[in-house]
């Protein structure tokens, strides 16, 4: 039986499609995820993202705690609002999750985890707080809607009473704040996203989040589904969790390096591993593909390259390119960018040439220098 967030009626009542998605009966689209993708690049678009957990960790040593547990050093978070992208990793350096962490105060911290990995990451979280005395608090009492898009910040601060609208307005990227709307909803509003767009990940007590939904369709802000939250996060170059990576796969291994921290005197969990990987090279590489023949990448195809066969992680149609994108693992090993034929890719027993590209491929609604070719 899916669990359902406190929107689906919601959802239904606008003609979504639902699916079941990590357990959890979801929109995929509300129509046409063509449009809901160009409305998030173009305009303003809403996401259903309750289904994510909410963590709050308290206690004396919840900073050396996560100083522990996550690979990125959250010794960056030292004003209450700022936010880390990080991983969490096991003993080998693989990735049991990826997942954004909020400093509230010294004994504050939250965490927001991926939905399909709940179950592993709260008993991970807790196995490993007990020994720093830290109390692990799941949320689930609260919702989430992401607002996204080149006009998302200014939709979502007009429904804010007047003394907060300023000052959510100034909040710099990864950095967060608690408002109200006008007619008194408590929020905690996140100058965070999944799509490369700008705009917030808004959480709202659950008993308050259709209102808020409904204040948003009536400013403007149109519903988007899990398809359009794809397509625009892979053109975003962001990783999808248990498709790019898992927990055989090291943040080195899925082009995460920038957020592993190896600052002197920390010894997080999986440390040892990163830096012999480090040291050595990892055995694999995440690389940016783009096809420029007709056709989809997808999932689980075979990738040729000079250095070995690899497969296609994340693959699909990117709407504002008009072309097939994807991400690929492959082994390690100089490959050069753009001209297609240095690597190849398997569609149904046809060796496809495609052209390797960095990633992002879309910046803020724009295609990044090389894509199209």
């Amino acid at each position: 039986m899916s669990q359902k967030t406190i929107l689906n009626d919601a959802h239904r009542a606008l003609g979504a499609k639902m699916v079941d998605f990590g357990g959890w009966d979801m929109p995929i689209s509300y129509g046409s995820q063509l449009e809901e993708h160009h409305q998030v690049r173009r305009d303003a678009g809403m996401f259903d993202v309750s289904h994510m957990t909410v963590v709050d960790l308290r206690g004396a040593r919840v900073r050396e705690f996560l100083r522990h547990l996550v690979a990125n050093s959250v010794d960056k978070l030292q004003k209450s609002g700022k936010a880390l992208y990080t991983c969490m990793l096991n003993a080998d350096g693989g990735v049991i999750d990826d997942l954004i962490v909020y400093f509230h105060e010294e004994d504050y911290f939250r965490l927001v985890v991926n939905a399909a990995t709940r179950d592993k990451d709260l008993a991970w979280i807790g196995q490993q707080a007990a020994a720093f005395g830290v109390g692990v608090t799941e949320r689930p009492e609260l919702s989430m809607i992401a607002v996204q898009g080149p006009n998302a910040r200014e939709k979502l601060i007009g429904l804010l009473r007047e003394d907060d609208r300023a000052r959510i307005g100034k909040l710099g990227k990864f950095v967060a704040g608690q408002a109200q709307t006008a007619d008194g909803i408590e929020l905690f509003v996140a100058r965070t996203g999944y799509t490369g767009e700008d705009g917030f990940e808004v959480i709202v007590p659950e008993d308050r989040a259709v209102a808020l939904w409904d204040a948003l369709l009536a400013a403007g802000v149109k519903p988007a589904g899990l398809g359009a939250r794809d397509t625009l996060r892979l053109e975003a170059g962001m990783n999808l969790y248990g498709q790019d990576m898992d927990d055989t796969v090291s943040p080195y291994e899925a082009a995460l390096a920038w957020t592993v921290s190896l600052d002197e005197g920390r010894d997080f969990i999986g440390r040892a591993k990163l830096e012999a990987q480090k040291a050595t090279g990892a055995p694999r590489q995440m690389i940016g593909l783009v096809m420029d023949e007709k056709g989809v990448l997808r999932h689980g195809q075979k990738v040729l390259t000079a250095h070995g066969e690899g497969e296609i992680l994340s693959g699909t149609f990117s709407p504002t390119l008009g072309k097939s994108i994807a991400f690929a693992r492959v082994p390690a090993g100089e490959i050069a960018l753009g001209a297609a034929g240095n690597v190849r890719v398997d569609i149904r027993g046809k060796e496809v040439p495609v052209r390797v590209v960095k990633f992002p491929f879309v910046r803020d609604g724009q295609a990044q220098d090389g894509v199209l070719g």
